[in-house]
């Protein structure tokens, strides 16, 4: 750790050494007492939904040895195989584990601390994973931005160390790099929603197959079916949800191939959306 991480870990006051919040989440004794929700809940679930939990733990530790106990518990609930090609053999595990860590990390570094009774949460599922974390995204940041490479630290000192000891490789590449392992691994990309006051990571488990669209994306599409396109704001008004939460939906289906965008820009208040060429009336 470069030395002049230990200066983000505490600050002088009436000439006294203080830590600050960053310092007292990752080292702090006194941790559990000032922030009590800054932990882990982890649990395997049986089916696609909570109704009957297999396994479970709570992960209390530093957050650094919090992100690789999480990752060990994800690891003990994949399966893992092997994919023999014409050069060499090739492991493959059901959840990615880069993908896993990127996602912990992230919820760990824009978490807000300041929230009660919001630990991050880590749910498996038969079909797929969840990572919540409290706190939506800071402001004048969207779902779209990330896509795109584009970040802003909720924590600082905690992104600082974190960088500092390799567990974070770049600025707000995090989101593009669990995309593409995602993609390598034959799976659908991750899903990224701000729901209520919590952010999800989606991971998703079923190999890309045959497309599958539910209710609400079903409602987009046929919104779209006229062919004339239409802006954010309508295809809002006609499926009853937020122009946010359309939006998400709408990169996700722009993501998956389903939707395409005419704009000049991602900001461009006259951009319309269209049905992609080849889906099905």
């Amino acid at each position: 750790m470069a030395a002049g991480a230990s200066s983000f870990l505490a600050v002088t006051d009436q000439g006294q050494a203080v830590p600050t919040v960053g310092g007292m989440i990752l080292f702090g004794r006194e941790r559990a007492q000032h922030f009590p929700d800054a932990w882990i809940q982890a649990g395997r679930f049986a089916g696609i939904d909570k109704s009957r939990i297999l396994d479970r733990i709570e992960i209390h530790s530093l957050p650094v040895q919090a992100v690789e106990a999480a990752i060990a518990f994800v690891q003990k609930h994949s399966w893992h195989g092997a994919t023999i090609g014409a050069v060499r053999r090739s492991d493959r595990w059901s959840l990615p584990p880069a993908a896993v860590r990127e996602a912990l990390i992230n919820a760990v570094v824009h978490a807000d601390y300041s929230q009660r009774g919001a630990p991050i949460r880590l749910s498996i599922f038969d079909d797929r994973l969840e990572i919540e974390n409290p706190g939506l995204l800071p402001f004048g940041l969207t779902v779209e931005d990330l896509l795109h490479g584009v970040s802003k630290l909720r924590n600082r000192v905690i992104g600082r160390i974190f960088h500092e000891l390799g567990l974070i490789e770049q600025w707000g590449s995090g989101i593009q790099r669990m995309t593409a392992v995602c993609r390598d691994a034959g799976l659908p990309p991750p899903i990224f929603e701000e729901i209520a006051n919590r952010f999800r990571v989606t991971i998703p488990t079923t190999p890309v197959g045959p497309t599958v669209v539910d209710a609400t994306e079903q409602a987009i599409l046929a919104s779209l079916k006229r062919g004339k396109g239409l802006a954010t704001s309508e295809i809002a008004a006609s499926i009853g949800l937020s122009t946010r939460a359309t939006r998400t939906r709408l990169v996700q289906l722009i993501g998956r191939g389903l939707v395409r965008e005419i704009g000049t820009s991602a900001k461009d208040p006259q951009r319309k959306y269209f049905l992609a060429e080849g889906i099905p009336p």
